[in-house]
């Protein structure tokens, strides 16, 4: 078998690796299945990478950007000088919670409508005869519903590139919820040739290498990127501590590879 030219480039010489505790429960709406929306038992390096600080999206979208995602040109800046790797459950298993929620009004008279609760009494007649109150506008929200949280407690272990100022607390999920962040090691970076490995992290699959031969893996489907985890795979590879994994990995890796 002839071996292709090496392409590895190592841009850290350090990594850290840090536990996640959840001071609160945790909420992304990594799955819908009718009125319930489910959150998957990891967290998502995306999220973490805007939880840390390191990117930041405008408050409000305006233009050409509304309605579409901004990851590439929040996080592809962070090219070779910060990464970090989907957080994994500390013990293997993710304790989960369910909620119901109910955002109705409180109002003494309500009827639903077209994905939509109206309030206004008069409008009823109006809709009966065609017409479209205000009041009648299709929402872009669930009014009621159930979520499956992470529950308090829960522990994720990741991986860190990058000698960025780590904070004590960060807030993370749809809810901000508080999570303390812990620095448990420090280890050196060894590259590795080119040869066939086993990565024992999650992955997130939008930041890998355009040169990687995936050979096996398990997949988590959630928005934005799925995440990726027990990956065989045929390509060059950094150690860290006991941990292997692909290099090159970077923040919307193929579109930094062109």
């Amino acid at each position: 078998m002839t071996q292709s030219p090496s392409n590895f480039i190592l841009t850290h010489s350090t990594a850290r690796l840090i536990e996640l505790w959840c001071a609160e429960p945790v909420f992304f709406a990594s799955r819908e299945l009718s009125d319930t929306y489910y959150t998957e038992s990891a967290i998502g390096n995306y999220a973490l990478a805007y939880a840390l600080g390191w990117a930041r999206s405008p408050y409000r979208l305006t233009g050409s950007d509304t309605g579409r995602p901004r990851y590439i040109e929040d996080l592809t800046p962070l090219s070779g000088q910060s990464y970090i790797l989907p957080a994994w459950p500390a013990n293997g298993t993710v304790s989960l919670r369910f909620e119901r929620f109910n955002a109705l009004s409180d109002s003494y008279w309500y009827a639903m409508t077209n994905n939509r609760v109206a309030t206004a009494r008069e409008d009823v007649p109006l809709s009966r005869s065609g017409k479209k109150p205000s009041t009648y506008r299709p929402s872009n929200f669930p009014q009621t519903g159930r979520l499956r949280m992470i529950e308090r407690g829960n522990r994720f272990q990741t991986l860190v590139f990058g000698d960025r100022e780590l904070p004590e607390y960060i807030r993370v999920g749809k809810f901000t919820s508080k999570v303390r962040v812990d620095i448990l090691k420090k280890f050196d970076i060894v590259q590795l040739p080119r040869a066939d490995y086993r990565c024992n992290t999650y992955l997130s699959a939008a930041d890998l290498p355009a040169n990687i031969e995936l050979l096996a893996f398990d997949l988590i489907s959630m928005p934005p990127a799925s995440l990726l985890k027990n990956l065989s795979f045929r390509g060059e590879a950094l150690q860290a501590g006991d941990f292997i994994l692909p290099a090159n990995l970077e923040f919307c890796g193929q579109n930094n590879n062109g």
